[in-house]
């Protein structure tokens, strides 16, 4: 085997509700404008905001759904800030088609924008390959998704912005430590479809949730890491669900590796820098 790894580009676009460890705030350097009052029929943020028992059950309803289909596929595309070097936030979009078949297989193909990459896993092994490059990792992996996704982030720095929809209980993830939790009100415009709209938020991080109101899947998650001094946020929309779909488990295999280069899972940010020792 060579000497070399295989390593994912840091992801900057994290888990939704990934905490982020204790960066100070950085201070406003100008006033704010004045922001427009909420449309019609939408909420007004509350002076005292506190967690709402309609605003839980929703998450709950979403959580449900997402847990009691056997079988899930959706496209995911994800949006994040990245700053020039003149400061100015340049935005950056992924997109990654997602199938999970429960209890332990998943499988992202993400084709763009960047360099495409696959990842499978099968309830044994997670393999990332490169197309482009010809380059796979393969790894012994625990017998979860929810395992596995710690794992993934562990060796090799991967993580999904879209993690939150897959893990075994959503609610638990989405709820854990909320601050607040309320309805914002409904939207007509998210994917063509009504969806319900809630914030929610605890010490790391300010979310609001699209969730279809026929289908209770979610569409959209707006997300900002109040303990990031750049305050950059993230946006992950879902689209094309599809619930109870037939797969079968050679679907979770990576078929296409041909005879690519065999490499180990490393983390980006653990590799040597060049010319240091």
């Amino acid at each position: 085997m060579p000497s070399w790894t295989y390593a994912l580009p840091l992801p900057i676009a994290g888990a939704v509700f990934l905490a982020m460890a204790g960066a100070p705030i950085a201070p406003a350097v100008a006033q704010a404008p004045k922001m427009p009052a909420p449309p019609a029929g939408m909420a007004a943020a509350p002076a005292h905001p506190d967690i709402e028992p309609a605003a839980l059950a929703i998450l709950k309803a979403t959580s449900q759904r997402l847990t009691s289909a056997k079988t899930l596929a959706f496209t995911a595309i994800s949006t994040y800030e990245s700053p020039a070097r003149n400061g100015q936030p340049l935005y950056y979009m992924t997109r990654s088609d997602v199938s999970l078949m429960r209890p332990n297989f998943l499988r992202v193909l993400t084709p763009g924008d960047g360099p495409a990459s696959d990842f499978y896993y099968d309830g044994k092994t997670m393999t990332a390959y490169s197309p482009a490059a010809d380059l796979i990792a393969v790894a012994g992996a625990p017998p979860t998704i929810d395992a596995m996704l710690k794992s993934a982030y562990d060796v090799a720095a991967i993580y999904f912005p879209f993690t939150d929809v897959i893990v075994d209980d959503p609610y638990k993830d989405l709820s854990e430590g909320l601050t607040y939790a309320y309805v914002v009100g409904q939207s007509h415009v998210v994917d063509d479809t009504v969806t319900d709209i809630v914030a929610i938020a605890n010490p790391n991080v300010q979310a609001e949730i699209w969730i279809g109101v026929d289908d209770g899947l979610p569409r959209m998650v707006h997300a900002t890491y109040v303990n990031d001094p750049t305050h950059q946020r993230y946006t992950v929309e879902m689209k094309d669900w599809r619930t109870n779909v037939t797969l079968t488990p050679a679907d979770f295999v990576a078929g296409r590796q041909g005879k690519a280069l065999l490499m180990q899972f490393a983390r980006p940010d653990k590799l040597p820098i060049k010319g240091k020792k």
